[in-house]
């Protein structure tokens, strides 16, 4: 027996033989008449689509999507050119008809699922729109602090241009703002944000919505220094409201006002209202200087010694006004008034 026989290729000269009239051994390289592949492992290649069908006509795979194109296509130009009546139209219409309840009824149902994940999104908010919340927040809170400061000072300045004396054209009253507190209990002055450029004076009155604050002692571009009556060197002269006796008050170092030159058989009583009189020439008449607190008993002077209480806060003071033509010139007025009220110390 041959090498090849007994491999298994059967008598000397078969395989060529096979192979020539196209039949097919153990391992042959075709498998009858089918035409697929056999590879070395025995297995088919699926190469259909390269080779011609059974019936020897090339495949189209791309024959569908031709049809559909072109079926888009003239669906297309007959929705265009047909009416609003037209089947197409209808055939639209009537799918939506039916659809929208259904979509509608599909939102109703979403929407808490819906509502809950957006939730879940706004938790996730960055760092970055937290700060740009915060910080615009802040301008906002700054914003309204600043809009309820200008609601107050006009409130407060309101009620300035309500106690200007009657008569009192509005050109001849100056609102001004205090810039300057007392330096000390010794000699109490304030410093005002006006001055000679606003047309201020010396020995003008100045005024806060509660009563009299003092009188102006000197006076720069942009300034201007104003004693007060509870100063230890200030004197006013007073009326008693009500038993229209006249003395003057005057500032103590301890801050309370003491009306003077009261007769002592003199009607006053505790809670009396004290006006400027008018007198001197230094003050306008009816202006509040305060009301009687204390009576001292002491029968032995010629006078009664009374305390004042004045309507103002001194220490919350923010805002005056300055009557800029009550007084008369300075240069008018006598020596002994312009010591009293402190001018040319």
């Amino acid at each position: 027996m041959s090498p090849l026989t007994s491999k298994g290729f059967g008598k000397p000269g078969s395989y060529l033989r096979d192979k020539a009239s196209g039949s097919t051994g153990s391992r042959g390289s075709y498998a009858g008449g089918g035409g697929r592949r056999r590879g070395r492992s025995g297995r088919f290649s699926n190469n259909d689509h390269l080779n011609p069908s059974d019936d020897g006509s090339p495949r189209k795979p791309y024959l569908w999507l031709t049809i559909l194109i072109i079926l888009s296509i003239a669906i297309t130009t007959m929705w265009a050119r047909e009416a609003d009546t037209g089947p197409l139209h209808t055939v639209r219409t009537a799918v939506q008809t039916v659809t929208t309840p259904l979509e509608a009824a599909g939102t109703w149902v979403t929407a808490p699922a819906r509502n809950f994940f957006n939730w879940i999104g706004d938790l996730g908010v960055s760092r970055s729109q937290l700060q740009a919340l915060v910080e615009q927040n802040d301008e906002l809170r700054a914003r309204v602090v600043e809009l309820e400061e200008l609601r107050l000072l006009d409130d407060r300045l309101t009620a300035l241009m309500s106690v200007a004396p009657t008569g009192t054209a509005e050109a001849d009253v100056l609102p001004a703002t205090i810039t300057g507190l007392p330096s000390s209990s010794y000699e109490k002055v304030i410093v005002l944000n006006r001055g000679t450029r606003d047309g201020v004076g010396l020995a003008m009155p100045v005024i806060a919505s509660q009563g009299l604050v003092g009188v102006t002692i000197e006076v720069g571009p942009n300034y201007s220094k104003v004693r007060l009556i509870t100063d230890q060197s200030s004197g006013v002269a007073a009326l008693v409201q009500r038993g229209r006796d006249l003395g003057t008050v005057q500032g103590s170092l301890s801050g309370e006002l003491n009306l003077n030159f009261i007769p002592i058989d003199a009607g006053v009583e505790v809670g009396d209202t004290v006006l400027t009189s008018g007198l001197g020439g230094i003050y306008p008449k009816g202006l509040v200087i305060g009301e009687v607190v204390r009576i001292a008993d002491d029968h032995n002077t010629l006078y009664m010694p009374l305390t004042v209480r004045s309507m103002v806060n001194f220490d919350r003071l923010e805002e005056v006004l300055i009557l800029l033509n009550a007084p008369p010139s300075t240069a008018d007025l006598p020596e002994p008034e312009l010591q009293a009220i402190g001018v040319g110390d």
